[in-house]
């Protein structure tokens, strides 16, 4: 019984001794190895100072991950409405002031007020222009509606040379041009008229020759 008290005794004052081996952890990393790991990691300028918890602790709402990875191809541009030759090209010149020419020989001069998708204009301070020889005159319209399908040309009117008239053309009172654009219609009428028929013979057909209108 002494014996053995005396034998524990001397185990647990002396670690170095076979039998103590028993009673102590077995480290997993050899010393030499774990202090070299201990300096690399001391010295190297990459190491991050803080903790897992520490680091945790000190994230914001502003620290975003990694970009996720697209899956798919990427998005292709859109061009911007004005690029197409469509009714949308009419989005800058919205609120401006026009001049426009339709099929039937008529010119307006008009703000731009709204538009839709089929091209019909509504213009606002519209005025209509008529040109005979080298005179011309104004007449007010006011608020006009203008049908798409009319519009032969549009374009917008600089504001710098809207009261620039050019030679030889002269402003003259809407009753005198006024007669004159009627006799000229006149004239006009009848000269189409001996047209259609010379192209009638020929196997032609005018506008709206062959449509029942209602």
């Amino acid at each position: 019984m002494r014996s053995r008290r005396e034998a524990l005794l001397r185990c647990a004052a002396d670690p170095r001794d076979d039998d103590a081996s028993r009673f102590t952890p077995t480290p997993t990393t050899n010393p030499v190895q774990h202090s070299w790991l201990e300096q690399q990691h001391r010295s190297s300028p990459h190491t991050p100072t803080l903790t897992t918890n520490e680091h945790m602790e000190n994230l914001n709402i502003q620290d975003a991950g990694p970009p996720a990875m697209q899956s798919g191809p990427p998005p292709v541009p859109q061009l911007p409405p004005q690029m197409f030759t469509t009714a949308a090209q009419l989005l800058d010149l919205t609120d401006k002031k026009l001049l426009l020419s339709l099929r039937d020989g008529r010119k307006l001069i008009g703000v731009l007020r709204s538009w839709d998708q089929f091209g019909n204009l509504v213009l606002q301070d519209t005025i209509e222009r008529f040109f005979v020889d080298n005179l011309y005159a104004d007449i007010k319209r006011g608020l006009f509606l203008v049908r798409g399908e009319n519009v032969l040309l549009l374009g917008e009117i600089d504001l710098d040379k809207d009261d620039y008239v050019p030679p030889p053309f002269e402003a003259a009172p809407v009753e005198k041009v006024f007669a004159m654009k009627k006799e000229q219609d006149k004239q006009r009428k009848k000269s189409d008229k001996s047209k259609q028929k010379k192209l009638a013979e020929l196997g032609f057909e005018g506008e709206h020759a062959g449509e029942v209108i209602f």
